[in-house]
């Protein structure tokens, strides 16, 4: 799978860009601000319908303009697609793949697969277990349309049970209608905690033989599912809280509970890891996926690194540089110094400077 060509138009600090991508390594190199992560943005918001860091589409709409669009155009299995992104800031975003309109979002998921790696989620370790629980519902929504859509029927009633439990102490007689939710709601659930449960089984095999080369054979890393109810006890457990989750006006179990337990030894590196120990599992972990996406597709993923070198020591460079020779790479960066140093071949070097693209090779 590649990235053949993106086009903007009033997205960000761009007025219009059209850049070609080479199959192997492209680098956008310049200061900060000056549009290299935007690039990355458009490229991830056509392969996932959402930005990884706005929520908000009028926010990727440049300034004074009313309306952005994107679009990418993807080779996969020797298939040409073209993705369409209409941005609009009054009302929600239009979406088409080779000139046809899709209705929903899990239409899209699943023709251009990415693996995005940014300074933030060298964190994913010691952060919150939301963000632990984005990473699982972002790759899994990639690779399986079905989680993606009971995922999103999920979280759907959560919001409607919630919003019931909010107006029961208003009027008693509502209490009887949370059986018919409470059903629903492990129904999807029991789904989600299963898929969730394989993945985190598959990705174990492949990092903890990663993690072994980066440490030099020196630790061992294990990923431990923490479901915050197993299947068995579930509906149990949501008749058993309801007197407390109405108190609460919140649903208080369920897979949006849900965390990951990295595990070096019998050491739980979320809390007493050193930062050295916390990057490297991270690193590990995007390794991981990236190998795991590869073996569910059988091909490779788009690799978007957002300056995510320069958080790196000279160890964990190379072995990042050395593991993806073989997929396609956007990379942004300040300099070329590590890519010098580390003798990476680089197939296509873009210079950007306040929203201009300039080829240099």
């Amino acid at each position: 799978m590649v990235i053949k060509s993106l086009e903007l138009k009033n997205f960000r600090n761009y007025d219009k860009l059209n850049i070609e991508f080479d199959e192997g390594t492209n680098i956008l190199y310049g200061d900060n601000a000056q549009g290299k992560t935007n690039i990355l943005e458009a490229i991830y918001l056509s392969g996932t319908t959402k930005s990884h860091r706005s929520s908000v589409d009028k926010e990727m709409i440049k300034f004074l303009n009313d309306e952005s669009h994107v679009r990418v155009n993807i080779l996969k299995h020797d298939i040409s697609y073209r993705i369409d992104m209409h941005l609009k800031k009054s009302r929600p975003k239009g979406i088409a793949i080779n000139g046809v309109p899709i209705r929903k979002a899990g239409d899209l998921f699943g023709i251009l697969n990415l693996v995005f790696f940014s300074p933030e989620d060298l964190n994913i370790i010691k952060d919150g277990p939301a963000q632990r629980r984005r990473f699982l519902n972002m790759e899994l929504c990639q690779l399986n349309k079905i989680y993606f859509n009971k995922l999103a029927a999920y979280n759907k009633i959560l919001k409607e049970r919630n919003t019931l439990l909010k107006e029961i102490p208003y009027n008693k007689n509502l209490i009887d209608t949370l059986d018919v939710w409470d059903e629903q709601l492990v129904d999807y659930g029991t789904y989600i905690i299963e898929e969730r449960r394989k993945f985190i089984e598959k990705l174990n095999v492949i990092i903890s033989k990663i993690h072994a080369n980066l440490s030099g054979n020196k630790e061992h890393l294990e990923v431990i599912y923490e479901p915050d109810t197993d299947i068995e006890f579930y509906k149990n457990k949501i008749i058993k809280n309801r007197e407390s989750d109405i108190f609460k006006k919140t649903t208080g179990a369920g897979p949006h509970k849900d965390d990951m337990i990295f595990k070096i030894g019998d050491v739980d590196i979320r809390k007493y890891g050193s930062q050295g120990q916390q990057r490297t599992s991270a690193l590990s972990l995007k390794l991981a996926e990236i190998q795991l996406v590869k073996d569910v597709i059988n091909d490779t993923p788009i690799l978007l690194l957002d300056d995510v070198l320069s958080e790196l020591d000279s160890n964990r460079q190379n072995y990042l540089l050395n593991s993806i020779h073989d997929i396609q790479t956007v990379i942004s960066c300040t300099g070329l110094d590590e890519f010098v140093k580390n003798r990476f071949k680089i197939n296509k070097i873009f210079k950007v400077v306040e929203g201009k693209v300039i080829s240099e090779n």
